[in-house]
């Protein structure tokens, strides 16, 4: 009887989490009518990414909205994004350009390059994503930026990946949904704890005021999620996840480099506040113990009850994990949610593994 206590235990920290998670899958994304349009910077970091600049650089420039600045930072790349920024800017005055290059004295991370491009804005107002990054509409830049104001200084938005076939797409975009609903779910309560540079707003203001990347300028990742960890507040942190907000980014297309991007990733959650820490090792590690006690209670009790509290939890992830789905056009993964969580709880002690192991490179 001890372990099937135990195994319902597990379930309701479950249900706990699912109810958490319930603040953001049942919000209504909201219908903006504020016509107000401030000034924007946007600001794209790139490294070797040439093609990408080519495809998304007419893609911000077409971004409906009267008053805003591309800042366009080289940082230190070996292949032609210099000439690509270069010869964007050259043809439309809207387009700013920083460039950066190693020597053997010094060399250049993402963070660093980052401020720099900071500095180089005119707007107070600022909208971060990346060189493969495609907004979903022309309507991106205005309604990521909306929110922005005295109280609101930071915007979390959601940065999803293409839709493909296979089964490294659907995790991908799986790991990406969750990571999203937890990320939306916990500043909807109000403890910020992250976002994606895909998809991430800000004011300089906030920026100067938390001295930037000062505190974690050593760590090669975080200049998203590290910096939202410590600026972010209930106060200072709005949501935008309107269809039209996103931005689509390509997806790996091998286990292998998927792997060591999300191993980059993860490394900079042991930096996160001991508060965000905690919960999120325990939403992991309730989830790792479903599967595990899932499978050992059908062995060793009567299966039945075991069956009965499996069927429980699985139909609530998908009431608040399904609506999740649909709120970022994630909806076709929805029949396979227990099976792309089973598979993401291993993968992800996988990482966590190697990541103990051997630590990650730089961010390219």
């Amino acid at each position: 009887m001890l372990l099937l206590y135990i195994f319902i235990t597990v379930v309701l920290v479950n249900v706990v989490y699912f109810i958490l998670f319930s603040k953001f899958s049942f919000l209504i994304s909201t219908k903006f009518t504020n016509n107000d349009s401030f000034p924007v910077s946007i600001i794209v970091c790139a490294k070797n990414e040439a093609e990408n600049l080519k495809n998304n650089i007419p893609i911000w420039l077409a971004q409906e909205h009267p008053n805003f600045e591309i800042i366009l930072i080289n940082d230190a790349s070996t292949d032609d994004t210099k000439a690509v920024i270069e010869s964007f800017a050259k043809k439309d005055d809207r387009i700013h350009t920083v460039n950066i290059e190693n020597n053997e004295t010094f060399w250049s991370n993402k963070k660093y390059s980052l401020t720099l491009g900071i500095k180089r804005a005119f707007n107070k107002r600022m909208l971060f994503t990346d060189a493969d990054c495609t907004p979903a509409s022309n309507q991106w830049l205005k309604l990521m930026t909306l929110a922005l104001n005295r109280e609101k200084q930071l915007v979390l938005g959601y940065g999803a990946y293409k839709k493909e076939r296979g089964v490294l797409n659907a995790l991908i975009r799986f790991e990406t949904l969750m990571t999203a609903v937890q990320y939306f779910s916990y500043a909807k309560v109000g403890m910020p704890y992250m976002g994606v540079g895909r998809n991430l707003a800000y004011t300089s203001q906030l920026f100067y005021e938390n001295s930037g990347y000062m505190s974690h300028m050593n760590i090669p990742s975080g200049d998203d999620d590290l910096f939202v960890n410590e600026a972010a507040t209930k106060e200072n942190t709005s949501l935008c996840f309107h269809p039209d907000s996103f931005t689509v980014s390509i997806p790996k297309t091998s286990f292998k480099t998927w792997f060591k991007q999300k191993r980059r990733h993860i490394s900079t959650a042991k930096y996160y506040k001991s508060r965000h820490r905690f919960l999120l090792g325990l939403y992991y590690l309730s989830n790792l113990l479903f599967w595990l006690l899932a499978v050992v209670c059908l062995i060793f009790l009567d299966w039945k009850i075991p069956l009965a509290i499996i069927i429980f939890r699985l139909l609530l992830q998908y009431i608040f994990i399904g609506n999740a789905t649909k709120l970022l056009k994630e909806r076709d993964l929805m029949p396979y949610l227990p099976f792309l969580e089973l598979f993401l709880v291993f993968m992800q002690l996988t990482i966590f593994i190697s990541n103990k192991l051997v630590k990650p490179k730089r961010w390219k």
